[in-house]
């Protein structure tokens, strides 16, 4: 079992930026680096989107961020991290981290764990 544990969200002024991070914890002693891990956010009344991938072959965003975040990982640390720069009202949401073994996973149903999510909200 892996555990996920999302944090950083809060509320933000548009334009502004926050910075979250995915800890992971359980069997992912020596094999951490291995796992993709991915970004999903869920708006109030909406279905969970793809915000942004990390694995060992690089990274993937989804359109409506791509320019904006930047996903990272420090594998020392068992986390990843998503930088959200120029966020936006159409930005707040539930983000959570989920954690695969399948390359480039960007839908909900490819993944095997996740985080219990972090609320981010940007005013305008």
């Amino acid at each position: 079992q892996v555990q996920l544990v999302e944090s950083g969200g809060g509320l933000v002024q548009a334009g502004g930026s926050l910075r979250l991070s995915c800890a992971a914890s359980g069997r992912t002693f020596g094999t951490f680096s291995r796992y993709t891990i991915g970004w999903f956010r869920q708006a109030r009344g909406k279905e969970r989107e793809f915000v942004a991938v990390i694995d060992y072959t690089g990274t993937l965003y989804s359109d409506s961020v791509k320019g904006r975040f930047t996903i990272s990982r420090e594998n020392a640390k068992n986390t990843v991290y998503l930088q959200m720069n120029s966020l936006k009202p159409e930005d707040t949401a539930v983000y959570y981290c989920a954690a695969t073994g399948t390359l480039a996973a960007r839908t909900p149903d490819r993944y095997d764990y996740w985080g219990q999510g972090t609320q981010v909200t940007v005013s305008s």
